[in-house]
């Protein structure tokens, strides 16, 4: 078979094999909602060398000397910057949050299995616990300040920890491996989220790839979706500089010196994945043009074309696979309660509150059952209360389980005394609206008669002149309202009975 002929074949192979990926990319696409900001501090905020993570405790600035559109991180000085296993965490967590649903939900919980299916681990020991507690623990403690100014609207500038609660159950000892966790968003994130500023990526082909892989994965589709106008397809590309890409994208990776470490040792590995999974077309790297370093340019495959019609042009939202209500009710609640107990207890903060027990959450949740979460602080401040006049020192929730009985009593008589004095409002309220219905239907009434039937009125309510002792305008007024007082009082069947009016009102 003649070589340009056998090439030919080879190609529409190689284009067949992009389209099946890209067919299956959006057969198996499952959707992860990446807030906008969110994205562009996780390419910095992640090293992807485990090794040298905890050494990296400088701050981090991106687009430095533009305030309009600046982020500075600052890791934490102890914990270094977050590493490959937290960024594996943080993807999971986003994603557990997208399955809830576009609603505005800050809590994302997770329970032992899950934690365990999230690390690959199919046994649970305590330096497993271990790697994800300082995981979350170097992302809720890394500081991040944005600043942004769109074209007509005014300058915006947060502060904020992108974890700012963690919430962990423990079963009795600081050594015990997690039972559960809930992680609290940023109320900035949450806020843009709830705008529609965000990101829709295919988390089914995330999970094909490395950190790495991931962090040029999000930030590619990202740049892509921006660049696409629904067609011309064949003319979508992106440039990069190389070294901007370790540093914005990923977490200040090392700069390699040749292309070819470059592609062999480095990038080129990740972005082959994305051209085997079908979302690069392809990719290339040169030097480059009047400087140093070198740039990348990458153009979209199939699978991004794909996902970016389901995702963006059909807009389907897909369906809620995670129970939002019961991970609220099973873990989220039962832990705030725990902790809540500690810092009104005990006065520490809850920043310096490392852990709760298993105890303690089960104990939660036997009150939960019994009073609303909502109430659940008033609660606690009444047992305390109670406990501290009777001396009794509480050192668990489970002491306070004897004050239920007396708290749902009061606040059922609570509750009485507020329903009565609401339906003696309302009582009133009819009562003023009913006077007003009278005197505007009387007045209808009165200025329907003849001129001899206004007169009479007149002259009888001028007969009583005791009635009016105001002179002026007030005069006046107390003149019109007799007036219309008696023209009600001598056609009460054309104005409704209290009952008639109310019952027509509702």
């Amino acid at each position: 078979m003649p070589p340009c002929i056998l090439r030919a074949i080879l190609i529409r192979l190689m284009k067949a094999t992009a389209r099946a990926a890209g067919e299956q990319s959006v057969l198996s696409a499952d959707k992860l909602y990446m807030e906008n900001t969110l994205l562009r501090v996780a390419g910095a905020l992640f090293c992807h060398d485990a090794k040298r993570a905890a050494t990296h405790i400088e701050k981090i600035e991106l687009n430095k000397g533009l305030s309009e559109k600046s982020i500075t991180i600052r890791p934490d000085p102890e914990l270094g910057q977050p590493g490959p296993l937290a960024h594996k965490i943080f993807v999971a967590l986003i994603k557990k949050h997208s399955a809830y649903g576009r609603r505005p939900q800050a809590d994302i919980s997770f329970s032992k299995r899950e934690l365990m299916r999230l690390i690959g681990r199919t046994d649970w020991s305590g330096a497993h616990s271990q790697q994800i507690d300082r995981a979350l623990s170097e992302i809720h403690h890394a500081f991040v300040r944005t600043a942004f100014k769109a074209e007509g609207k005014p300058f915006i500038e947060h502060s904020f920890n992108i974890f700012p609660e963690i919430y962990l159950e423990r079963r009795e000892q600081p050594t015990d491996p997690i039972e559960a966790c809930t992680v609290t968003l940023a109320r900035p994130i949450m806020a843009s989220l709830e705008d529609g500023h965000f990101t829709c990526l295919n988390h089914a082909l995330m999970q094909q790839l490395g950190t790495i892989g991931q962090a040029l994965y999000m930030r590619l589709f990202f740049h892509f979706a921006n660049l696409y106008d629904g067609h011309h397809k064949s003319r979508v590309s992106f440039l990069k500089r190389y070294d901007d890409i370790c540093l914005e994208w990923l977490g200040g990776l090392t700069l390699r010196q040749y292309q070819s470490s470059i592609e062999r040792d480095q990038l080129g590995p990740h972005l082959q994945q994305l051209v085997q999974a079908g979302f690069l077309a392809s990719y290339s790297i040169a030097k480059a043009k009047g400087g140093g370093g070198f740039v990348i340019n990458f153009r979209p495959g199939a699978a991004f074309f794909a996902d970016y019609d389901r995702f963006y042009r059909r807009s389907q939202r897909g369906s809620v696979q995670v129970d939002l209500e019961r991970q609220q009710q099973g873990i989220a609640e039962p832990l705030k309660v725990a902790y809540l107990f500690i810092e009104k207890r005990h006065g520490r903060p809850r920043e310096g509150i490392p852990y709760v027990s298993s105890k303690e959450v089960e104990t939660a949740k036997w009150l939960l059952a019994a009073i609303n979460f909502l109430e659940i602080s008033d609660f606690l401040d009444y047992a305390i209360a109670k406990a501290a006049k009777t001396h009794f020192e509480v050192q668990s929730l489970g002491g306070l389980k004897q004050y239920v009985p007396s708290y749902l009593e009061r606040r059922n008589h609570r509750a009485d005394a507020t329903r009565a004095r609401e339906a003696s409002d309302q009582a009133a309220t009819r009562r003023v609206e009913y006077d007003q219905y009278r005197r505007t239907r009387s007045k209808e009434i009165f200025s329907s008669l003849s001129k001899r039937e206004q007169d009479a009125i007149i002259a009888d309510v001028k007969a009583k002149p005791h009635r009016l002792k105001a002179n002026g305008s007030l005069g006046e007024i107390m003149f019109e309202l007799e007036c219309i007082r008696l023209t009600g009082e001598r056609h009460p069947n054309a104005i409704l009975s209290f009952s008639d009016w109310f019952a027509k009102r509702r």
